[in-house]
């Protein structure tokens, strides 16, 4: 009997001993967030919770290892995080710059009052492999181009079906726009659904912007969305500048009003969307948007005349389009109804409205005064072809 409780001890000893030692690894990202001219976000999760950071280096010709490298820590005033999910924002970069970056995960033992206990550490390869890199945005860009993709509602391989189809290598950027996911359940639903396709293939080194769609804001992690998807932001609307586009970037909420019996009472998205109209009307004193050839907003719900619209798009057209006629936007990218949809300028609404469908991607390039788009389908087929002119 003493044998075999000494044996039992052992065993749990040796499996308490192994657990401690296992090395903390990263388990998913890194992935770019709201890259500007100046500064960059950084997202990544570990496996422990540990604390994080990231180095970064001119993509200058140098060996990673050649000296030391400056650090960026994932911090909350002056603290530390220990977190399993890190975010770091870079600041003070230069505009139209590539820079080589590496993130790192210390696992946290224990900590009691001001005693910390550290374990091993993980990190991306600089050694193996290419340091990881990222090129800021530069206003003074001559030229750009980026693809859009939406309603993906976690459909393994579509993503990479159709950025292939657009040509994304030759991109700058990506925008998500909206309803990636069907319900937001939590963080294995981000990975599984949408995220971890999308940083194998590109998302760590080339830029993604995301505005949320409806399906995104339900499910018990819908709060979390934004400690995922522009971080370090004040908000989920927001404007962001690259060559001769300025980009506004809003959030639609959900299609239902706020009282239907599918929200539960949890909801509150009219006063949402009146609070990101009152944000537009500031919109006319940004420079980068007063200097851009071209205005383009990103929104998941279309506005729409058709008298079947339901009530978020209501308010969408209520709230939004007098202000973005007011402010001469070029053109609104939308999705949400599943089909290819195209609206011409209007009395109403003032600028031309394109509705991408969840099996299409859109590509858009610039070309001096003209900015050119097309809809390409799952088989790289065109559905949909227009060129505006700079106003």
């Amino acid at each position: 009997m003493k044998y075999i409780r000494n044996l039992v001890y052992a065993l749990l000893l040796t499996v308490a001993t192994q657990v401690a030692t296992a090395q903390i690894k990263i388990l998913y990202g890194p992935y770019l967030q709201n890259v500007k001219e100046n500064e960059a976000t950084i997202v990544w999760e570990a496996d422990k919770p540990s604390v994080g950071w990231v180095e970064l280096a001119p993509d200058d010709g140098t060996h990673y290892y050649g000296e030391e490298r400056p650090k960026y820590f994932d911090t909350t005033n002056g603290v530390k995080n220990t977190s399993l999910l890190h975010t770091v924002k870079v600041k003070g970069l230069t505009p139209g710059t590539t820079y080589r970056y590496r993130i790192y995960a210390q696992e946290v033992l224990s900590h009691e009052g001001i005693s910390v206990i550290y374990g091993r550490v993980a990190a991306s390869d600089v050694y193996k492999k290419k340091a990881l890199t990222f090129t800021t945005c530069d206003s003074q860009k001559k030229e750009t181009s980026f693809a859009m993709i939406n309603d993906i509602h976690g459909r393994e391989g579509i993503i990479t079906k159709l950025l292939n189809a657009a040509g994304y290598k030759d991109k700058d950027f990506i925008i998500f726009n909206g309803d990636m996911v069907s319900v937001f359940q939590d963080r294995e639903t981000i990975f599984n659904g949408f995220m971890k396709e999308s940083i194998d293939l590109f998302a760590s080194e080339k830029p993604m912007y995301y505005a949320r769609g409806n399906h995104e804001t339900r499910g018990e992690f819908a709060t979390s969305f934004q400690k995922y998807f522009s971080p370090e932001e004040p908000f989920l609307y927001y404007i962001f500048r690259q060559g001769p586009v300025c980009f506004i970037m809003l959030d639609t909420g959900e299609d239902k009003p706020d009282s239907d019996i599918e929200y539960s009472g949890i909801t509150d998205y009219d006063g949402y969307r009146t609070d990101q109209m009152e944000w537009m009307k500031g919109l006319y004193k940004n420079e980068d948007f007063k200097q851009a050839k071209f205005k383009v907003v990103i929104a998941h719900m279309p506005p729409s005349a058709d008298l079947n619209i339901w009530h978020g798009q209501k308010d969408v057209l209520k709230k939004f389009v007098p202000i973005l006629n007011d402010l001469g936007v070029d053109l609104m990218l939308c999705g949400h109804l599943h089909r290819n949809k195209y609206e011409e300028p209007s009395t109403g609404i003032k600028f031309p409205v394109l509705v991408n469908s969840n099996n299409s991607v859109v590509s858009v390039s610039t070309d001096g005064n003209q900015m050119n788009l097309v809809v390409l389908d799952l088989d790289g087929k065109v559905v949909t072809k227009k060129s505006y002119m700079a106003k």
